[in-house]
């Protein structure tokens, strides 16, 4: 009886077992269109944040640092800094992509190794930055396009962020 009991267990544990497969949340993270860099979200971000602060730029870049910031930015998020700069709008003023309009000296984008799930396709990262005396927090979100990591938007979370928008892409939708 008990060997019979076993044998009926053999199949439901099999079954059980076949159930507890982890898939990808998405197995194919879209097309990428423009050229991007090497590295995971943390370090795109970190990247990034040093050509901003090497390179700083007050409104909108001009299309040859445009050129520069494309393959860290999204396809979504550079197709609405090119139109952007095609309106030649001045409404633009200060650091774009960050909360503050003069923009930062220095930058430290948060490890994404505390980020639990792998298979995300975005992530936010918070990014620490200054200049002279001023220090605030910021977010950059990552998304993942083709094989590459890229910034989407960036979320301002000073406590005076621009008065346009919460946001770079709220900022640039208006």
């Amino acid at each position: 009886m008990k060997n019979i009991a076993f044998a009926a267990l053999i199949p439901a544990a099999l079954l059980l077992s076949a159930c507890t497969t982890v898939e990808p949340v998405y197995k194919d993270n879209g097309p990428r269109f423009g050229s991007c860099v090497e590295g995971g979200p943390d370090s795109v971000a970190q990247q990034f944040y040093d050509l901003r602060t090497a390179q700083p730029t007050q409104g909108l870049p001009n299309a040859q640092l445009l050129a520069k910031y494309r393959p860290y930015l999204s396809d979504k998020l550079y197709q609405s800094l090119v139109k952007a700069n095609g309106e030649q709008n001045a409404r633009y003023q200060g650091d774009l992509f960050s909360s503050v309009a003069a923009g930062p000296t220095e930058a430290s984008v948060a490890d994404a190794s505390s980020i639990p799930n792998r298979d995300a396709r975005n992530i936010p990262l918070r990014v620490s930055l200054s200049r002279d005396d001023k220090q605030w927090q910021d977010e950059v979100l990552m998304v993942h396009e083709g094989n590459c990591w890229a910034v989407d938007d960036v979320r301002y979370a000073a406590s005076a962020p621009h008065a346009d928008g919460g946001s770079l892409s709220e900022m640039l939708r208006k």
